[in-house]
C-alpha cells in the first residue's frame, strides 16, 4: 500500500505561519484578505484564490502549494535494491525507519527504529543480514522507541548527534563517515526541527540515498521547532546540493527524490 503524504496544503501553511511567527491578522494586513478567510483556509477549507495570495507572503511556492490543495501531487519513487522502509504507528500517525544493506557482504545498517522494531528484525533475519550500525536522525521518541530492542537483538553500535544525547547511543564525531560493506555513509547536519538533527547520505547502492528524519518530507518539511530559518537553510545546503536522483527517505510519508522536491516542495520555490 502506498504511503500517503505526511502533510496537506494547510499543514504547510501552518508550519510557515509558525516558523515566521505570524498570525492571521498579520498576514491580513499585508494582503486584501480578511482574517476569517485566512482562518478558514488554515482549518482545511481549501480556497485557491486565498491560497494564491497567501503563498508569496509566506515565502512559499504558489503552484506547488496549489497542487497540494488540489491533491494533485504525489511522488512515485521506488527504493533501490538493498533498501527497505518500515512504517509503524505512533499515536495517531506513522513513523518510518529504514534498513539498507550490501548484498555482497550481507552487512546492514538501520536508520531510526520507528515505534516497533519487530518487523525490522524479521527482515534482517529473513535476509541473513548482519546489522553493523544503528544510526539515529534525531532523538524524538517516535524515532527511537525500538532502539534498546534492536541494539540488544543485533549487537550493533548506535550513533546519534552529540547535541541530542541518548542512552545506548554513542555521539557522532565531527567529520565522521561510516563504511558498511560497500556502503559509504556520510552524516549531514540538518538541525532546525531538532537541535541535533542529522541526515545520512548513503552511496553504494544503484542510486544514492539520503535518510533525512524530519528535516524534509515529500512536498513539506518538519516543523522548525528549534529554528525555522536554520531548518530551511540546512536543507538547502546539505540536501538540495545532492544529485537530483538521490532518493530521499523521510521520517514520515513516502519516499521522494532531490529532483522532485526541487520542483514540488512549497518551502523551496527558488529551486523550482
Amino acid at each position: 500500500m502506498a504511503i500517503p503524504l505526511e502533510d496537506n496544503y494547510d499543514d504547510v501553511l501552518l508550519k510557515a505561519f509558525q516558523g515566521l511567527k505570524l498570525k492571521p491578522a498579520d498576514v491580513a494586513a499585508r494582503t486584501n484578505l480578511d482574517v476569517g478567510a485566512i482562518t478558514r483556509v488554515l482549518a482545511g477549507d481549501f480556497d485557491e484564490t486565498v491560497v494564491r495570495q497567501l503563498a508569496p507572503v509566506l515565502g512559499l511556492g504558489t503552484e506547488a502549494l496549489i497542487a497540494l490543495g488540489r491533491r494533485a501531487y504525489a511522488p512515485h519513487v521506488s527504493p533501490p535494491d538493498g533498501m527497505r522502509g518500515f512504517s509503524t504507528p505512533y499515536h495517531d500517525f506513522f513513523v518510518n525507519a529504514y534498513l539498507l544493506w550490501d548484498e555482497s557482504t550481507k552487512q546492514a545498517v538501520i536508520f531510526d527504529t520507528g515505534s516497533d522494531g519487530e518487523a525490522l528484525l524479521e527482515a534482517v533475519r529473513d535476509r541473513g543480514l548482519q546489522v553493523e550500525l544503528l544510526l539515529i536522525t534525531h532523538a524524538h521518541p517516535d524515532h527511537v522507541m525500538g532502539l534498546d530492542f534492536l541494539r540488544k537483538s543485533t549487537g550493533a553500535r548506535a550513533f546519534v548527534s552529540s547535541r541530542e544525547p541518548l542512552a545506548g547511543a554513542e555521539s557522532l564525531a565531527a567529520g565522521e563517515t561510516f563504511q558498511v560493506g560497500e556502503l559509504t555513509i556520510k552524516p549531514l547536519p540538518t538541525s532546525g526541527h531538532s537541535v541535533g538533527g542529522t541526515s545520512y547520505f548513503v552511496t553504494g547502492l544503484s542510486k544514492p540515498v539520503v535518510v533525512v528524519g524530519d528535516a524534509l518530507f515529500a512536498a513539506s518539511m518538519g516543523r522548525g521547532n528549534v529554528s525555522y530559518p536554520d531548518a530551511l537553510a540546512n536543507n538547502r545546503r546539505e540536501i538540495f546540493t545532492l544529485p537530483d536522483e538521490t532518493v530521499i527517505a523521510p521520517g514520515h510519508g513516502p519516499l521522494t527524490s532531490v529532483g522532485l522536491e526541487k520542483r514540488h516542495n512549497p518551502f523551496y520555490p527558488e529551486l523550482a
